[in-house]
């Protein structure tokens, strides 16, 4: 059972999609859109399930403000499918997205794909310090606390896992696949643009110049190298 905080527009959609999943055991908050106040929805949601084509505040501007606030999975539910409102959606902070029409199995399976991947876990630490620095960049992997010029960074898990496979292979070139399946869910069958935007977003986190970024870097044809060595 989740709990899923529901924005969405269309009642005739609202309405099929909660049905569906009320029937499948998970709990559905319904707000028509982003300018209702679903502060306390949030605060009692184990998900986002967000629609983009919203009226008046649309669903990258909701996405971005729900990521001010709280690192909570957020799934963008859309009809469309071309990449680029795919990938303006995933890097204003969403973790995954299902293309309209989706049916409810669909998104039951994506929904506990998504929450079981966001669920907080301690990585081995048998060969690996519980906690190293890269430059001004540390990452505790007992407390899977990342702090940079001592200050503590607001990471979703998404992120966290993200760095956390980085950071085991400095100096290594990992394709997206590999970062799928590391930082996402060994069995789950994402695509790269998902990858490409949560690293743009960690980017803006932990880069002096996400330009112009030192710690990520994009080897092109094959995936990404975390530069830094432990000190």
């Amino acid at each position: 059972m989740v709990n899923i905080l529901f924005i969405e527009d269309d009642p005739a959609i609202a309405e099929a999609i909660m049905l569906g999943l009320n029937r499948l055991g998970h709990i559905v908050s319904h707000r028509p859109d982003g300018n209702t106040d679903f502060d306390d929805a949030l605060l009692a949601a184990d998900l986002v399930l967000l629609d983009l084509g919203l009226p008046g505040a649309d669903g990258y501007e909701i996405c971005r403000r729900i990521r001010t606030r709280s690192a909570i999975p957020i799934i963008i539910l859309t009809a469309r499918s071309d990449d680029i409102d795919t990938v303006a959606g995933l890097e204003a902070g969403a973790d995954d997205y299902v293309v309209k029409p989706a049916s409810p199995r669909v998104l039951d399976a994506r929904i506990k794909a998504v929450v079981r991947r966001s669920a907080p876990t301690t990585p081995s630490t048998e060969t690996l310090p519980a906690a190293e620095t890269f430059g001004d960049l540390e990452v505790d992997r007992a407390s899977l606390k990342i702090h940079k010029a001592g200050a503590q960074l607001t990471l979703t898990p998404t992120e966290i896992r993200l760095i956390l496979a980085l950071t085991q292979n400095p100096g290594l070139v990992l394709s997206r696949q590999q970062l799928l399946s590391a930082a996402w869910d060994q069995e789950y069958l994402g695509d790269s643009r998902i990858v490409d935007a949560a690293v743009q977003r960690l980017r803006s986190k932990i880069e002096d110049d996400p330009a112009e970024p030192t710690f990520i870097e994009t080897v092109r044809g094959f995936g990404y190298r975390f530069n830094h060595q432990p000190r």
